[in-house]
């Protein structure tokens, strides 16, 4: 592990880009990846785990009612698509879900980074997977050549309790278990409305009241996050704090790279 590196390399949103996270992590810089490492499902694409599983129509489906935030519909269509093969299905998903996950781990072989989770992953199947050098980190503090990152993971609760989700309660407690820190690294961005709304679906997504009462309150330098793919602005400045949002990696294979002399942006 580098002792002093002079910059490191913030993505978000892999969803089993993983070719291209492999290429960014064999770069030499350390890397930080906030979160989503593996696909359910592309909805522009109707690629991932889900369209394997159950069939791109049952993909395109869940996709149209998820892009409405239609969490009966999903419940529904669950139901009716699954029946009585429940067991099978969730044996299949899972089967499908660890295989992504070596994928990942492979990817990072070799690297030094920290990743946490958003609301696809599954926390504990992504911290077991990661490789020596590359940590899991949720709720805690790691300094980087002076630069104190405070690492929060996990998704905004919905109505299906994904296992990437994070209640309101847990999220505060997280957050205030970080203290004060330069850079604050979470999966979803603060409740801001351009930040959170998608201009492809046309409606507000995932965001989180306790991240922006934690940047009112600290003001950290930076306030990095993914989540929304196709946000209507993708950095925002509140207060002494930039919002920057690091994603959509499936779609663009970049990542931005941080100077942790000056705490820029620089050319990746």
């Amino acid at each position: 592990m580098m002792s002093h590196p002079d910059s490191v390399y913030l993505l978000a949103d892999v969803h089993a880009e993983f070719k291209g996270l492999g290429e960014v992590a064999r770069r030499g810089l350390p890397i930080m990846v906030l979160g989503d490492l593996i696909n359910l499902i592309d909805y522009r694409t109707l690629e991932g785990i889900i369209p394997r599983v159950m069939g791109r129509e049952f993909g395109r489906l869940v996709a149209d009612a998820r892009g409405r935030s239609d969490f009966a519909e999903m419940r529904r269509l669950w139901n009716e698509y699954v029946g009585s093969r429940g067991e099978e299905v969730r044996a299949a998903m899972d089967a499908e879900v660890r295989a992504e996950y070596r994928e990942c781990a492979q990817a990072l072989d070799g690297a030094t980074g920290w990743v946490t989770f958003g609301n696809v992953d599954r926390p504990s199947l992504l911290a077991d997977c990661l490789p020596e050098g590359v940590r899991f980190v949720h709720g805690e503090v790691v300094e980087v050549s002076g630069v104190r990152f405070g690492f929060v993971g996990g998704g905004t609760e919905t109505p299906m309790k994904g296992r990437g989700e994070v209640t309101h309660d847990d999220m505060v407690t997280a957050l205030e278990g970080l203290g004060e820190v330069d850079v604050l690294c979470t999966h979803v961005p603060p409740a801001i409305p351009p930040l959170f709304h998608d201009v492809v679906t046309g409606r507000p997504a995932r965001r989180s009241v306790p991240v922006l009462e934690y940047l009112r309150d600290v003001q950290p330098r930076w306030a990095f996050y993914g989540d929304i793919h196709q946000p209507r602005a993708t950095r925002w400045r509140l207060g002494r704090t930039q919002c920057q949002n690091v994603g959509y990696f499936r779609a663009t294979g970049q990542p931005l790279r941080l100077d942790l002399g000056t705490l820029e942006l620089l050319p990746a």
